[in-house]
């Protein structure tokens, strides 16, 4: 999230004095939003059709949604149904602006921390660049066999043609109902798209229900699983650079876990300047964030979040994949 927007999600879940103020920002906003989408009906701005099945995995408010985990849920699924599956994202965080196809040695820097989560945790070829048309392009050309193409984010990014659309929805919800800046709305809803799931609780009555569970084990950095178990009976302290630190300190207080200290950083943050409080303890943070926290404390734990949607969800995506999957 841009760094003048940081502060306003406080003031996003009602309407108050300070969405009124924003509103003229808001009208110029939607005009344009507006105007965007009318030069792709009348042709001036042109969309980009690949040799793939595009399946888009956004969300309609600012900030984190539960996007990632869902793209990589849909990776492995797919890919073990025997398709060639393929993911690009703008890989935000990063400190280079270029196109990166993800590799095994890359840096966070380089590619941004959750391509390359997706890229270890999936086995899929992964491109990143803030031109989506650019990515999926790049991706089929050093890929020829992927048949199916996940963009992690990207609902606004009409210029690359997608046959399925997928939004995720935080507990947040629509928020106060606005527009950015004076609201969380990055377009205006009701939008047409073919599946919404709801990654907290739900908050609209359409839509699919997903939750978010500890993983049973915690992961060192050199792979070697801890049970959690082993961790309750002794004091920890708690780091996380997430869209919504609350939730994995909820998850954590709620499996009854000792936590000494908690520090809660921006989405993406690098942990350049952070320090742990108490050293001498077990140090846990989510697999997001060691990705990036490894690098300077190898003793941190990682617990990662299992993902599950629910069975109706995962029955109305394969008969739609199904029906608009034109590549073999």
């Amino acid at each position: 999230m841009p760094n003048y927007l940081q502060n306003l999600p406080k003031y996003w879940r009602t309407r108050n004095a300070v969405t009124y103020l924003l509103w003229p920002i808001e009208l110029a906003y939607t005009l344009l939003i507006a105007l965007r989408k009318l030069a792709y009906v009348l042709g001036l701005f042109k969309q980009h059709q690949v040799h793939a099945t595009v399946i888009v995995v956004g969300n309609v408010v600012a900030g984190g949604g539960g996007k990632t985990p869902l793209t990589m849920a849909l990776a492995l699924r797919l890919k073990a149904q025997g398709h060639k599956v393929g993911v690009v994202s703008r890989g935000y965080g990063r400190t280079h602006s270029s196109l990166q196809i993800v590799q095994t040695q890359s840096l966070v820097s380089e590619v941004g921390d959750e391509p390359l989560m997706i890229f270890q945790k999936c086995g899929v070829p992964v491109v990143v660049s803030s031109n989506r048309v650019e990515a999926a392009q790049h991706l089929l050309q050093h890929f020829p066999e992927v048949r199916v193409l996940i963009c992690d984010d990207g609902l606004q990014h009409i210029a690359l043609q997608r046959d399925i659309e997928i939004c995720v929805m935080d507990a947040m919800g629509l928020g106060n109902g606005h527009l950015l800046p004076a609201g969380p709305l990055r377009e205006p809803w009701p939008r047409r798209i073919d599946l919404l799931l709801h990654s907290h609780q739900r908050t609209l009555p359409e839509g699919f229900e997903s939750n978010r569970e500890l993983s049973p084990f915690a992961l060192t950095s050199k792979g070697q699983q801890i049970p959690i178990e082993s961790l309750k009976s002794q004091q920890i302290e708690v780091v996380s650079g997430i869209a919504k630190p609350e939730a994995f300190m909820a998850m954590l207080q709620n499996a009854q876990f000792n936590i000494a200290h908690s520090s809660a950083l921006p989405d993406h943050d690098n942990f350049a300047t952070w320090k742990p409080v108490q050293p001498e303890i077990p140090l846990l943070c989510t697999e997001k964030d060691a990705i990036k926290l490894w690098a300077r404390f190898p003793q941190a734990l990682a617990i990662p979040l299992v993902f599950e949607a629910e069975h109706a969800f995962w029955r109305a995506f394969d008969q739609l994949f199904k029906s608009r999957h034109r590549y073999h």
